[in-house]
Order: C-alpha cells, then structure tokens, then sequence
C-alpha cells in the first residue's frame, strides 16, 4: 500500500516557529531558537515529507532553512506573493501565524515547488555584503538629495554622515572583494563575466552572490527566473503588449545598469539595441532586450567557461 504523501508549511516570526502538517497531521508550535530547530528537524524527519514551504522573510528563514537541508529534508523557500496570491484564490483572507502555515502546507501540496539546492553559507555571507551596502548606497543617495536642500546650518553635518556612508561603502567595496578573491570558483567566474564589456564589479558580485544558478539553466529558465521573460497578455482575440515581472528583483535592477552601459559600449550589445531602435522599438522595450540578451550571453559563458569574445558564444 503506498504511503500518502505529507506536506509541511512553516511559519516563521522572530520568537516562534508554527509548523502545519497535510493532508493530516497535529500543527505545532516551537521558540524559534537552537532547542526549537532541533524539535522542527527531528519531528519532521520522522515525517519524511515530500515538501516542505517557507516564505523568504527577510533572512529570518535561513537558519531554518539550512538546518533542513543539511537533514537532506526538502525545503522551499517561497516568494510571499505567490502564497498571498494563493490564499486569496482559495478564499483564505483571515491572516495569523497558523493560518499563514496551514496556508504554506496547502500550497505545498497544490503546488509542489520545484526543490533548488540553498545557498552555501559563503554565498549567504557575500549575498549579507552585497545587501548592506545596497542599503548604504541608498542612504547616501537620500542624503545627498537632502544636503542641497538642507538649510546652511545643517549641510556640515549632513555632509559629515556622507562622509561616514562613502567611507563605509568603500570597506565594503574591499570586503567584498577579499571574499571573492578568496574562492578559486568564484574568483574564476568573476574573471569570465568581468571579460564582458559593460559589466562591472557591482554586477558580477551581485550575480554570484544572489544568481547562484546562473550557468546551470538553460536561457529560457534563467531568464524567467530573473523575470526578464517576457510574458503573454492575451485573451481571445484581444493581444496585449507582453510584459516582465516577478523573479529577482535586486538581479534584475543591476541587470538593468549593466545592460545600460553595455548597450553604449558593447559592440554586439550596441548593435542590438540599435537594430531594434531602428525597427521601431521604444526605448525601454529595446533596453529590455539587452538585458535578456546580456544575462543569456552570461549564462552561456559560465556554463561553458568561455570569456567573452566579439561574436558572443552560443546561448543555450
């Protein structure tokens, strides 16, 4: 007699861990701390599920997340808004930490999620560097827009807090390039992307550390899973402009600079993106291309270990 199969959905906050268990099983409760994650591991080994779903959090879910695949559990992790849409399809509208993990579990058993390995913790640890100083970057954008029109008096020390920021950005700027520097695989797969004209080190790190699947897909899946895919809005005979959205924002958006000076200083981007200026395209249409072009030249290039040479290599 074959065994039903169980999905598991977790919800984590910063003090506790709900975990709910389908099609049957009791829903518990834990202190997300090291005793708690020991509990979530042994039960849920016993258990054996095919899927086990957490949303991304803000990092609260890698701890937890690590500790189950190192158990060799099949754990997911989520975007939120696939679950939240999920909820509302299904007529779940009321929102607590159980119903969030009875809704994970649904979802588990609905949808099943393909499993992608997790991040190694060098990975995770460059990915908490190329975060920080996105942050920092920002700020010191927002206070560089706040300095000119700060009254006289507060310029200095507005001034004196840039100041702080740059220097910040710069330590991380030598931070991250220790890190990189340190691994032979990363350092080699920074040599190959950083051989592409247009493409510098904000990029490159920013794919290593949050792309981590790039030169392991085929084009068609990296580009959908950065969400460079351009999707149909069609409906009868009614066909509407296609679109992107989804995927990886944060690659997405370095995506976009990169592909922005490339399309200036690229042979073979410029040329691109001129045929399809010259065919009509908008601007922003023709620019999009670029950057589905650029990232598929990259997977191509780290799959098959080729720098870049004038005529791009083969995508696939």
């Amino acid at each position: 007699m074959t065994a039903t199969p169980v999905f598991v959905g977790i919800d984590i906050s910063k003090a506790h861990v709900e975990v709910a268990v389908r099609p049957a099983g009791s829903p518990f409760t834990v202190p997300y701390d090291d005793a708690g994650m020991a509990l979530v591991v042994e039960r849920l080994s016993a258990l054996a599920p095919v899927g086990i779903i957490m949303e991304a959090t803000g990092g609260l879910e890698v701890v937890l997340a690590g500790a189950l695949a190192t158990a060799g559990l099949p754990v997911v992790v989520v975007n939120p808004r696939q679950v939240r849409d999920f909820a509302r399809a299904t007529g779940r509208l009321a929102k607590t930490d159980a119903l969030d993990a009875q809704i994970l579990a649904q979802f588990a058993e609905a949808v099943r999620p393909a499993c992608r390995p997790l991040p190694d913790a060098s990975t995770q640890q460059l990915a908490a560097l190329i975060t920080r100083r996105r942050q920092l970057v920002e700020m010191l954008t927002a206070e560089k827009n706040r300095r000119g029109r700060a009254p006289r008096g507060l310029r200095s020390q507005i001034q004196t807090h840039i100041d702080w920021l740059a220097q910040h950005v710069t330590q991380l700027d030598q931070d991250l390039t220790t890190a990189v520097q340190a691994s032979p695989i990363w350092r080699e797969h920074e040599e190959l992307l950083r051989s592409v004209p247009g493409i510098g080190p904000v990029v490159t790190r920013t794919l290593l550390a949050e792309l981590p699947e790039l030169g392991t897909l085929t084009r068609q899946q990296i580009a959908a899973l950065v969400g460079v895919a351009p999707r149909n809005r069609d409906s009868g005979t009614f066909r509407g402009k296609r679109t992107i959205w989804g995927g990886r924002a944060t690659v997405r958006a370095v995506l976009y600079m990169g592909a922005l000076v490339a399309a200036r200083h690229n042979a073979v981007l410029k040329a691109f993106y001129q045929r399809l200026r010259g065919a009509g395209k908008a601007p922003k249409v023709a620019l999009t291309a670029c950057m589905r072009k650029l990232l598929t030249i990259l997977n191509a290039m780290l799959k098959h270990r080729t720098p870049w040479r004038e005529r791009s290599p083969q995508t696939s």
